[in-house]
């Protein structure tokens, strides 16, 4: 199994001068203590459930750039991308600079986005649900044209939302065979389909009845395409409160996450800049599980 951490608050003590150094802190005391995978939210206003509108979030791309100079080992990535936020040749092109600048760790978290509140607050056009299903799919087809090897492939991307007249990635990208691509949502019909054909690692969220059933229906979709099932990674984002439960709790919980088919679980640990937390789970945890 593998285990990533997502830090998604940066409400910390200290107020805007705070996060810079206490994301640093955090970042290295997730790498020290053997997360194999260190994420971010990609959204611009906090979410719900997490904390209201006003509260402070950084944009994903910059943050995971700061991020690499302050780790050593844990692959990095959004959790996910709204597809409708970037171009997808700016899209690739950062995840590649990133993959670059890390010495080949990065993750391409990628997905068709929910967050009306915050695009309409930002000025983000925002395209109804099917046509950024449609722009998904053009992105992830071009994504495995510039990360295809040498310089990309050079050719020409002609579809119904994009027109990019040459996938030229220069520098290529260090991970091999490519970037790995991560695309988020549970959607059983669209998402989970375009996991089967084009992706790498899919993420799904619920207890282990519901993400077993979603790997269920991920299986059928690799089935009729011919993809093999066991060449996706799968994923499942999980909340952690080490106030409120033990370290032998969290290791029973994701215990059954693994038996329901979980490879990669990811941690949202509450209060992660106590970065004691992380310690603590590096020392009493991660080992159990693994």
């Amino acid at each position: 199994m593998k285990f990533g951490l997502q830090i998604s608050s940066f409400t910390w003590p200290g107020g805007s001068e705070a996060i810079g150094p206490t994301l640093a802190r955090v970042t290295r005391a997730a790498d020290d203590a053997g997360f194999d995978s260190i994420w971010v939210m990609d959204h611009f206003f906090q979410i719900r459930g997490v904390g209201p509108p006003e509260a402070p979030m950084l944009e994903g791309m910059t943050a995971l750039g700061f991020m690499a100079a302050n780790s050593d080992r844990a692959r990095l990535g959004l959790m996910v991308g709204g597809i409708h936020y970037r171009q997808p040749g700016l899209w690739i092109k950062a995840t590649t600079t990133l993959d670059i600048l890390s010495g080949g760790r990065a993750w391409f978290g990628i997905g068709a986005a929910w967050n009306e509140e915050e695009s309409a607050g930002l000025g983000f056009p925002m395209p109804p649900l099917r046509e950024r299903f449609e722009m998904l799919e053009e992105c992830l087809q071009m994504a495995h044209a510039m990360w295809s090897g040498g310089s990309g492939s050079g050719e020409a991307h002609s579809g119904k939302h994009f027109a990019a007249s040459r996938l030229l990635n220069s520098p290529q990208a260090i991970s091999r065979p490519r970037i790995p691509i991560m695309i988020g949502g549970g959607g059983e019909r669209k998402t989970l389909r375009l996991v089967a054909q084009y992706g790498d690692a899919c993420n799904v969220f619920g207890d282990a009845a519901r993400i077993a059933h979603k790997y269920a229906v991920l299986r059928e979709h690799c089935e009729r395409l011919g993809r093999p099932y066991e060449e996706i990674e799968r994923s499942t984002l999980q909340s952690v409160d080490l106030d409120a439960q033990s370290p032998d709790q969290v290791v029973e919980r994701f215990g059954t996450l693994k038996e329901a088919g979980a490879q990669h679980i990811l941690f949202s640990v509450r209060g992660v800049n106590d970065v004691s937390k992380l310690e603590r789970i590096g020392a009493e945890v991660l080992p159990q599980l693994r």
